[in-house]
């Protein structure tokens, strides 16, 4: 195998692009960072700490402290990702202009197929459909693309919101458990599961670029993934 030239090649997600009509989702590079921290800053949601919708409210942090916190964040996330443990992140782009973020987290994913969705979107852009587009697109490219068999998500039960999100995607109510919401407090949790037979599809083809790299990199061709190259 040749030596890796671009960071592409070195973290595939750099060049991966998920596209349905007017939404793309990308790998985040540094230059995604600050569009990212400036749609936080004007704002995720209304809600205090008791209904806050996210769990962790990290949205919540001093001006000073997000974008540092975020950058720190993005970076993280190119550490971990291994085979053995998968974690996705990736911007989301509507008719050209940034709007928020849609991740997968998952252990040992080429044994299990299995892994765990999470977003958010900004403010300003909410009540639009673009949530529950990103969702499917984002589960249509985990199952059809890379093999996933289980799809899992999670929303309070007073987030009627992502609740809708996970049903128009076809998840499946799969038990209640009760997590940490905000410093404070906890609050239950509804669970879903979504598999392929029942995933809802968005209306609109989904195409892929930066595909054979990132199954390289998760070990899903034979190869024995991961990001080092040896001496």
């Amino acid at each position: 195998m040749s030596p890796s030239r671009t960071l592409e090649e070195v973290y595939p997600p750099f060049g991966l692009r998920v596209t349905c009509g007017d939404l793309v989702l990308r790998g985040i590079t540094d230059e995604l960072i600050m569009p990212l921290v400036e749609v936080a800053r004007r704002g995720v949601h209304d809600k205090g700490e008791e209904e806050n919708p996210l769990g962790f409210d990290w949205t919540a942090a001093p001006p000073r402290y997000l974008a540092i916190n975020y950058a720190r964040w993005a970076w993280g996330h190119r550490v971990n990702f291994t085979r053995d443990s998968f974690i996705l992140a990736l911007a989301v782009e509507y008719q050209g202009e940034i709007v928020g973020v849609q991740e997968g987290k998952g252990e040992k994913f080429h044994l299990t197929r299995s892994i765990s969705t999470g977003s958010w979107i900004g403010r300003e852009f909410q009540g639009r459909g673009i949530g529950t587009l990103m969702r499917q697109v984002f589960c249509t490219f985990l199952i059809d693309q890379l093999g996933t068999q289980e799809v899992i998500s999670g929303a309070f039960t007073d987030n009627p919101a992502s609740q809708r999100v996970s049903e128009k995607t076809g998840y499946v109510r799969n038990g209640i458990h009760r997590i940490p919401r905000g410093t404070r407090s906890a609050a239950d949790s509804l669970m879903y599961r979504l598999t392929p037979g029942t995933l809802v599809r968005p209306k609109e083809p989904v195409e892929v670029e930066g595909l054979e790299p990132l199954r390289r990199f998760l070990g899903l061709e034979g190869d024995a993934g991961g990001s080092a190259e040896p001496a």
